[in-house]
């Protein structure tokens, strides 16, 4: 999906993972509000309140731009019955808590989508990589793995923006930018609603919100089993950016 007009601003949010309150404080931010789009780069319903952020999203009309993630994909899958098991232990609640409208909205979602920005040029937005829902790349990744996986992007395409690995980071890679926003719902590394502003240039940015009121918002109103150590493990990102690191590189070919 490419669309044509040259933007000044645009807010990119990636991998909500359903958590509601998360998605309200960053939506509440001022430049997010006035931003001119809001582009959403995948895995927006996989956690705990899937439904939810679904509607608070869809709410904000014509203003959010959608890119499918690998979890939103699995979750389609699992409904219509075209697999039976999600890797993520959610996975099976945040499918069955969609409505089916929802359901057939993130089965309609792109790949991939393509916007003009004031400052970065062509901008290529994607989940994982520009080839692949679920392949995973890092910020020290070698030269030749980032060659592998921007192989087929159009030479146009001055800016990459990817999400998937919840963390953020911006690094040059074979003369493009590749910008990662982190992860508004499940951040790794340090707690907060991590997100980026774009044009004319990159600004990495994280709200904090109040994670124990939080947690406790998502125990009081989900019934998923293991909520509450869900909540304490993602909410407060107990896992450390060099544990997720070393988790993602045992997933990368020779890398």
């Amino acid at each position: 999906m490419e669309l044509t007009e040259e933007l000044n601003r645009i807010a990119v949010l990636s991998d909500i993972h359903g958590v509601l309150p998360a998605l309200e404080a960053v939506l509440a931010e001022p430049e997010v509000a006035a931003a001119e789009r809001v582009v959403l780069t995948g895995d927006i319903t996989a956690g705990p309140q899937p439904a939810e952020v679904l509607d608070l999203l869809r709410a904000q009309g014509e203003r959010m731009l959608w890119v499918a993630g690998n979890a939103d994909r699995e979750l389609v899958e699992f409904r219509r019955g075209e697999r039976t098991e999600i890797p993520d232990p959610i996975g099976p609640f945040a499918a069955a808590a969609l409505r089916a409208d929802q359901v057939d909205f993130l089965a309609g979602l792109p790949r991939t989508l393509t916007l003009t920005v004031r400052g970065l040029g062509k901008v290529l937005f994607c989940h994982a990589t520009p080839r692949d829902d679920e392949e995973v790349v890092l910020v020290d990744s070698r030269p030749a793995r980032w060659a592998e996986v921007l192989a087929g992007v159009d030479p146009d395409v001055r800016t990459v923006v990817c999400g998937h690995t919840h963390m953020p980071y911006v690094r040059l890679a074979h003369g493009r930018l590749v910008v990662n926003p982190g992860s508004v719902g499940m951040p790794y590394g340090r707690p907060g609603a991590h997100w980026c502003l774009l044009g004319p240039g990159t600004d990495l940015r994280v709200t904090p919100y109040d994670v124990r009121a939080a947690a406790e918002r998502l125990v009081a109103d989900c019934a998923y089993e293991d909520v509450e150590a869900w909540s304490d493990y993602f909410l407060h990102a107990r896992a450390t950016d060099a544990e997720a690191l070393e988790v993602f590189r045992a997933a990368i070919p020779a890398d």
